[in-house]
């Protein structure tokens, strides 16, 4: 057989492998999402019409008591090899009793979305990547056990590296899970990220587009949060099954101009029976 007739031969059956692997193609939402937002179909942005940009951070909470977190260059963290992080890296969804320290959630704060240098009111440079360098995540805590925080609801304050209590509902942890189809291992985790997409703060560059970044960009700090608990001794398990209007609710934000996009839960894991002869 020619070189050419072999070349056909092997294009026909990756064809056929193809079609007989991919299902039909139905139209819906998520189809008319990823065409309607390709560049051909971009309106001007408001940054391109010269409107203000919207502020880097959300501001904080009036009249709510604020936590000092300490500082990221005076954390002691055991130091590990990157491959060891990766290759050990998977979801763990059960934790030991024992609690997380504040030095280590101020950690997995600072890697997650610290802030390494802000220019002026125009940017900030943080630890995780972000699409223009828009940064539009907001991390909320739900804190079941961590060391010197009474559980509740807490927001980082990336600017700062502070947190801020939201709220201390006793039941708050029990609603949350609830509102995750009853996923019951988030209530026996250390604390539970929470990110909250603030849409503007990206579409005002990209306009509709955005809104693939802000899905992108949440990727990129959960992976983060993942790699930095394995340092901690820590498990993590990302969720995205959670009733958006209910979460919604629960975080008081409005589910249009600010949106729950991502969460994870985060505990001490459970140490390794010894391997007896």
């Amino acid at each position: 057989m020619s070189e050419e007739k072999t070349r056909r031969l092997i294009i026909h059956e990756y064809k056929a492998y193809i079609m007989a692997s991919s299902p039909p193609f139905k139209s819906g939402t998520g189809n008319d999402f990823m065409e309607k937002t390709k560049y051909r179909y971009l309106a001007t942005s408001d940054q391109e019409k010269g409107l203000r940009q919207p502020p880097l951070e959300l501001p904080p909470l009036p009249e709510k008591p604020y936590i000092d977190l300490p500082p990221p260059e005076r954390i002691e963290i055991p130091p590990m090899d990157l491959r060891a992080a990766i290759e050990l890296r998977h979801s763990v969804r059960s934790y030991a009793k024992a609690p997380l320290y504040l030095p280590e959630l101020s950690f997995l704060l600072w890697c997650t979305q610290g802030v390494k240098k802000v220019v002026g009111t125009y940017a900030t440079f943080r630890t995780v990547p972000s699409a223009g360098a828009r940064h539009a995540i907001e991390t909320y805590l739900l804190v079941n056990n961590v060391e010197g925080l009474r559980p509740g609801l807490y927001r980082y304050l990336a600017m700062s590296h502070r947190l801020q209590l939201v709220s201390d509902e006793p039941d708050l942890h029990i609603r949350i899970a609830d509102a995750c189809l009853g996923q019951q291992f988030l209530m026996r985790a250390g604390v539970v990220f929470l990110w909250t997409a603030v849409a503007y703060r990206m579409t005002w560059r990209y306009g509709e587009r955005g809104y693939r970044e802000l899905h992108k960009d949440a990727g990129h700090v959960c992976q983060n949060l993942y790699l930095a608990a394995e340092a901690t001794g820590c498990g993590t398990c990302a969720v995205a099954a959670y009733d958006d209007d209910s979460m919604n609710a629960l975080l008081g934000i409005d589910g249009t101009s600010q949106f729950l996009i991502y969460l994870a839960a985060v505990g001490k894991r459970e140490p390794v029976p010894e391997r007896r002869e």
